[in-house]
């Protein structure tokens, strides 16, 4: 096989980075395809956030040598290769989009023929390729996941909140306690203090009913003398 022509060289090149920056190239055969289809065809892969290039044999085995790609037996008739890219809205198009598309037009013309590919570097057979097809996209997979795990992270994110707080609260005690737990022989002294206390407490409020008590008493012999009526005393 003879090196490339110079006016051929940039398409070998193109072919090049395109293999090498595509997450999944899909190789394909597109014989029987009319202008119509093969616009279709380049529609659906856009949209599916992937590109659709046809190339001449030759200069995809150049490019293929260069990279030591072992895809020489999927070279084989008029060929067209997908490869992952960009979606209009920006956003990088994934292997199992771009799969799908190809998948679902070959099941409405079966002039398509998914010949075989490769996903970061690996080959894969036709067959393996209509099982990639099959996969929920990514960002179908990312929202499950996301939703899966909504509601753990927001318990996680209360727990973490939660800690801090119970923390500057055990903190605050401990300060308030003088940094170090009490000492037992100064709470039983303490506790000892408060009975003496409490006992002090009722003596004096027994002194201090029967003071009432008597000065009742007095007051009322007092208003007893008043209206000339004997008192307590002078009736005993």
């Amino acid at each position: 096989m003879g090196e490339p022509k110079a006016e051929k060289v940039a398409i070998v090149a193109e072919v090049r980075e395109k293999f090498q920056s595509s997450e999944a190239v899909v190789l394909t055969e597109y014989r029987g395809l009319n202008v119509t289809d093969l616009a279709a065809l380049r529609n659906a892969m856009r949209d599916a956030g992937g590109e659709y290039k046809v190339y001449k044999n030759s200069l995809v085995r150049f490019a293929a040598k260069e990279l030591d790609l072992e895809i020489e037996e999927l070279l084989v008739g008029p060929t067209a290769i997908a490869f992952t890219g960009t979606r209009p809205d920006g956003k990088d198009g994934d292997p199992v989009s771009v799969a799908k598309a190809l998948a679902n037009f070959s099941k409405d013309n079966e002039n398509l023929v998914i010949k075989g590919g490769m996903l970061d570097g690996k080959l894969l057979t036709t067959d393996e390729i209509v099982a990639l097809s099959k996969i929920a996209p990514r960002e179908e997979l990312l929202a499950k996941l996301a939703g899966g795990m909504a509601a753990p992270m927001q318990q996680m994110a209360g727990l973490l909140k939660a800690v801090p707080q119970k923390f500057a609260f055990a903190l605050s005690a401990l300060i308030e306690a003088g940094g170090a737990a009490p000492d037992e022989s100064s709470s039983e002294e303490e506790a000892e203090v408060e009975v003496s206390e409490e006992e002090a407490e009722v003596e004096v409020s027994e002194e201090e009913t029967e003071q009432t008590n008597e000065q009742s008493s007095e007051n009322e012999n007092e208003d007893k003398q008043d209206a000339g009526e004997p008192s307590d005393e002078e009736e005993k």
